[in-house]
């Protein structure tokens, strides 16, 4: 059998199943968005790239709070992460023109989360045959962007892109929608 080098899961390996830290509370808490590659953030969730992505682009919707589960989410937050996904996905296809998308939530170890602590929302693109023997044999990635590329394409993306539940102006002149839409 013939091995494949990835240095770069090492890290992960190291430092999977440890329960005193959190990968998503410490990175919304370091100050350095593109160290950790946090492409966006919102008011109650943030968007942060995966670093041991399936496919060029995979980003995660995140809750701030450190919560394991759906209902354990207040509506402002849980609705948020679904509006950020939303948005995500239309800039995901403005980058990359996928065929087609995963998106989904893994809670709880047994259904594969393996942040299992804190809730979060995978948003992948796809395409008809992405999958290719390095990923089915070798359990290896075979991605032709590297994360540094995919950060500053969708993190300039999703700022330039209008909030996908953006209402449109009021038509007597007042702003009473203002609040509801600010992030």
């Amino acid at each position: 059998m013939d091995y494949v080098w990835t240095p770069w899961r090492y890290r992960y390996i190291v430092t999977a199943g440890r329960e005193d830290r959190c990968v998503f509370c410490d990175a919304a808490a370091a100050g350095d968005d593109v160290a950790m590659l946090i492409v966006f953030r919102g008011s109650k969730n943030f968007v942060i790239l995966n670093r041991f992505p399936y496919t060029s682009g995979h980003a995660m919707v995140v809750p701030y709070a450190h919560l394991a589960t759906l209902s354990q989410l207040d509506s402002e937050t849980l609705t948020e992460m679904i509006v950020l996904a939303q948005r995500l996905e239309g800039a995901l296809q403005t980058i990359y023109h996928p065929e087609g998308f995963n998106v989904g939530l893994n809670i709880g170890r047994a259904a594969g989360a393996g942040i299992a602590g804190h809730l979060h929302l995978h948003v992948l693109p796809r395409w008809v045959g992405d999958t290719n023997f390095m990923t089915t044999v070798s359990e290896t990635r075979v991605l032709p962007e590297e994360l540094t590329q995919t950060y500053e394409r969708l993190r300039r993306t999703l700022e330039a892109a209008p909030p996908a539940n953006a209402a449109p102006a009021p038509k007597d002149g007042s702003d009473a929608s203002a609040d509801e839409n600010r992030r």
